[in-house]
């Protein structure tokens, strides 16, 4: 899919009206989005105590809720405001052990189709190169969901 030649169809601004309009779960984790592009997006998780299991590792289920979150951001990066486009599914691999602190996700739609999206995550400890955890999502977009941005038939 060719995301560079296509503008977004949501700025950063529109996001985070719409998050605090229709998701405030997002507040509780406290992802920030630093870039949305079609089909693009790159967000953080300031990861903190709360986000911290036994061993003092960060949970998977909160690089789970980040891959989630970027999935979302780059698939309106896609599409544009469409609040109930959905997760119906993410696999994810845990591949090394994070460190304490900020994690970072990287989301590219590798299909975008009518009715569902699929996206490639991966999870990086701040300062670390090799990724601490890769996901796949796919997302079910709405009947009726503009048309802007998907690919011809």
């Amino acid at each position: 899919m060719d995301q560079n030649s296509k503008s977004p169809r949501i700025t950063i601004q529109a996001f985070n009206r719409l998050l605090d309009e229709s998701a405030p779960f997002q507040k509780i984790y406290g992802f920030i989005t630093e870039d949305i592009g079609f089909g693009t997006a790159r967000v953080r998780l300031p990861a903190g105590e709360a986000h911290i299991r036994p061993g003092g590792t960060l949970s998977g289920p909160a690089q789970m809720a980040l891959a989630d979150f970027a999935m979302y951001a780059a698939l309106l990066g896609a599409i544009g405001e469409v609040p109930l486009a959905v997760t119906t599914s993410l696999n994810i691999n845990f591949l090394q052990r994070p460190r304490p602190g900020e994690l970072v996700a990287s989301c590219g739609l590798i299909k975008l189709g009518k009715r569902l999206a699929v996206g490639d995550i991966m999870v990086h400890s701040e300062g670390m190169a090799a990724p601490v955890s890769h996901a796949t999502a796919t997302y079910s977009i709405p009947p009726g969901a503009p048309e802007g941005g998907r690919p011809e038939a």
